[in-house]
Parts: C-alpha cells; sequence; structure tokens
C-alpha cells in the first residue's frame, strides 16, 4: 500500500477553507434558534423540542452521504459534490427562515414554517459539513491528520465568532434590534443574510482549489483491492465490524454532545433571568440578552481557538481530551454564580476548551482507526454519536427543565455535570491503526 505524501499547510488549509463559511451558518442556527422560537411565541418548556428535528435530520442525512460519496466518483470529485449542493440548499433556507413571523401568517402557522425551514437548514448543513472531515480522512496521510483536524477546528471557531457576533454587531452599526410582536429582529434577519453570502463564497473557494484523488490513485493509496470493491456493505455489518474505538469515543460524545444542546437550547433564556432579570421574549431587555449570549458563545470560539493550540503540546492525547471536558464542565457549572455578564466570560471561555477537544479528538481517533474503504460511511454513521445524544437531551428537556423548577441556568450546571461523566469515560478509549482493513 502506497503511503500518502504530506502536503504543504497551504493545501491542509484549502481541504478545511469552506469549514469556515459552514460553520457561520451552524453559528447562526445555534445562537438564534431559541431566541427566534422564543420571539415567534413558543414555551420555553416547549423550546428543546424545537431542537430535536435537526439531530433527527442529521442521523438520516450523514449516513446517506457518507456511503453514496463513496460510491461516487465524477469530474466535480467524490465529496465536493455533496458539499456543494449542501451548501446552495443552506443558502436558500438562510433566507428565509429568520423571516417566518413575517409573512402574515398566524403564530401555529408561523411555527410550522420555521420548523419546516430549521429542518432543511440542518439537513443542508450537514449535508455540507460532513465532507469536509471525509476529505481529510481521504486525502491526509495518518501523521498529519491531528494537524488538518486542528486546522479544521480553528476555521471552525473562527466561522462561529463571526456568526456569533453578527447580530451584536448589527445592532451596534444602527441596525434594529427589536421587531413588532411574533418578528424577528432585523440585527437577526441581516446576519443570516450576510451568513449566507459568506458561506456559498468559501464553498466555491474549496471547490475551485481543492482536487480530490481519482478513483485509481485513492485505492492505490488505501490500500483497496478490486476483490475489496466488489464487497457490499450495509449500515449492519459496518456497526458489526467496527472498530471498539468506535464505540468508546461514542460514549464520551454522548454525554459531550447532550451537554452542549442544552447549552444551545437555554442559554438565551438563562442568561436573560439571571442577569438581565427578564423571561418576557417581547422585552427590549430580553432581546439585548440575545445579542449578549452571541458575545459569550463568540467567547467560547475564542476560547476553543487559543486552547486548539494547546491540545497538541500534551503528551498524552486522552489526559487532554479528559481535562478538556472537565474545564468545560467546570465552565457551565459557573454559569449558575456569576450574575455580572462581563464574569461569564470565563464560564464560556472554559466551555471552549470542550468544544475544541470535541471538534478535533474524536475525528482524530477515529479516521486513524478504520481504512479509506468505508471512510465516509463510517463517519456517517460516526455522526449518530453526534445526533442520538441531541435527540435524546431535547426529548428529555422540558422534563428536566420542570424537575430543575422551571430555571433555565439549572440546565447548563445539568449540562457541566454531562460533561464531567463524558470525561470520565474517556478512560475507556484504546486508540488503534488501522492500515487497509477494519478492526474486528
Amino acid at each position: 500500500m502506497k503511503t500518502k505524501p504530506d502536503l504543504n499547510f497551504w493545501k491542509l488549509w484549502n481541504i478545511s477553507f469552506g469549514f469556515f463559511g459552514v460553520q457561520i451558518a451552524y453559528a447562526l442556527q445555534s445562537a438564534n434558534i431559541s431566541r427566534i422560537f422564543a420571539t415567534l411565541g413558543a414555551d420555553p418548556h416547549s423550546l428543546s423540542y424545537f431542537w430535536i428535528l435537526p439531530p433527527l435530520a442529521g442521523i438520516i442525512v450523514q449516513p446517506i452521504i457518507g456511503s453514496a460519496s463513496d460510491k461516487t466518483w465524477n469530474r466535480f470529485g467524490r465529496r465536493i459534490p455533496y458539499l456543494f449542493v449542501g451548501s446552495l440548499i443552506a443558502v436558500l433556507v438562510m433566507c428565509l427562515l429568520p423571516n417566518a413571523g413575517s409573512f402574515n401568517m398566524t403564530v401555529q402557522s408561523a411555527m410550522i414554517f420555521g420548523l419546516v425551514a430549521l429542518m432543511f437548514l440542518d439537513t443542508a448543513i450537514n449535508m455540507a459539513m460532513q465532507p469536509f472531515k471525509m476529505l481529510v480522512g481521504d486525502m491526509v496521510n495518518e501523521k498529519q491528520k491531528g494537524l488538518a483536524y486542528s486546522i479544521q477546528s480553528f476555521l471552525c471557531n473562527a466561522g462561529s465568532l463571526a456568526g456569533y457576533l453578527f447580530p451584536f454587531l448589527f445592532t451596534w452599526w444602527g441596525i434594529s434590534n427589536i421587531a413588532p410582536k411574533g418578528q424577528v429582529p432585523n440585527s437577526v434577519v441581516y446576519s443570516f443574510y450576510i451568513g449566507a453570502a459568506i458561506l456559498i463564497l468559501c464553498v466555491i473557494y474549496t471547490v475551485a482549489k481543492v482536487k480530490e484523488m481519482p478513483p485509481k490513485e485513492f485505492d492505490e493509496f488505501h490500500g483497496i483491492t478490486a476483490e475489496e470493491k466488489k464487497e457490499k456493505s450495509d449500515v449492519f455489518s459496518l456497526l458489526k465490524h467496527a472498530p471498539k474505538v468506535f464505540w468508546t469515543v461514542g460514549l464520551v460524545q454522548f454525554f459531550s454532545w447532550a451537554a452542549f444542546m442544552y447549552m444551545w437550547t437555554y442559554t438565551n433564556g438563562a442568561i436573560a433571568s439571571t442577569v438581565w432579570g427578564t423571561t418576557d421574549p417581547d422585552s427590549e431587555a430580553y432581546q439585548i440578552a440575545g445579542n449578549w449570549v452571541g458575545i459569550l458563545f463568540a467567547v467560547q470560539a475564542v476560547g476553543s481557538v487559543l486552547w486548539a493550540i494547546v491540545l497538541p503540546m500534551f503528551k498524552h492525547r486522552k489526559v487532554a481530551y479528559s481535562l478538556s471536558l472537565v474545564l468545560g464542565g467546570i465552565g457551565f457549572i459557573t454559569t449558575y454564580f456569576f450574575r455580572d455578564p462581563y464574569l461569564l466570560f470565563i464560564s464560556y471561555a472554559l466551555i471552549g476548551c470542550a468544544w475544541a477537544a470535541m471538534l478535533a479528538m474524536p475525528f482524530t481517533i477515529l479516521t486513524n482507526s478504520i481504512s479509506g474503504k468505508n471512510m465516509g460511511a463510517y463517519l456517517g454513521l460516526f455522526n449518530g454519536t453526534i445526533c442520538i445524544p441531541q435527540i435524546v437531551a431535547a426529548l428529555l428537556g422540558g422534563a428536566l427543565l420542570m424537575l430543575f423548577g422551571t430555571q433555565q441556568v439549572n440546565m447548563l450546571v445539568f449540562a457541566g455535570c454531562l460533561l464531567i461523566v463524558g470525561a470520565l469515560c474517556v478512560v475507556f478509549i484504546k486508540e488503534t491503526i488501522a492500515h487497509h482493513e477494519e478492526a474486528k
């Protein structure tokens, strides 16, 4: 089997550059969905249910995209066609979603419109996002994968930073941050428009700069024989023969992504209540809190970028992974005690440490343990370890909020506890390296 050559920094950069635009879209969705639906009239106890559709779409779409792209090859490549189509759909929906309350529909109709738009947006983002992870697995050798995923993590957090700050910046520039009852403020609407434009430009750049390996060359570098190519692998067979690390990392992922689901769902209401003293989505204070959530998520992104620089300095990857999740857990728990909006910078910088590890560690560990033949299929299936915990968390969110006294900040404390449990589960991970056969 031929060894994939080292790639220079800019080739590694170009492989992931489109991820910057995709992550802007994801950040805008993450920071503003609860705010949008609360503005449309959603009850706080129902907010978590609005978050079921995105991971549900992801768990269906990602394995399909992964498996289909494993078998695809045309003049545009094997992964790139999927990320380009996904981006186009995302751009269209980003122009529609924030206007859900502006089409003179009833509250119920606006909610349904928003839900359908959210489902399409997250499906499209998933369709565009996953191929970037597959491109690293396809084109980068084991020695450089850590660097490649670190670059992807940096671009991811830089995109998040931009997406989170847009509403705050537009408000600062004089664009209205309040709107008639049931409508989304222009500061949010324009943020989605700008994000959509950046997304398509970034993806066009990647499409223009990245040339995927032709099938013959790909097979040589991944040790795939003609006989292996004829073998048909269904989902159950792949899961049956998945390397053990697929499941152990998946366990850590379960607690980690459930925690972040609660952050995305309840931060807006928690900060509005504890810092600004309001639970009224129509109040100016609630919308100011919504902008501040964008600032806090931006702090998280900066913390993540800085921590991503530190992570490679650790001698043992598992120690770095576990410590990162513990720091994130502490960050979540401190949100209960901080009432000064600036003190919350500490909380979300610590949360950024966990986010940095979650973006890089699992995919480095997993792609080292699987062969190229089913790389896309396995990464698609691995997305289940991201989507399933979010679905479970969303289903339980309303009941847990009632259990915790309807105070949304308590959900952030619970998220911190989940991250610490995830950190303890890192001990079960045993890293392996695959050549051209999956671990049995």
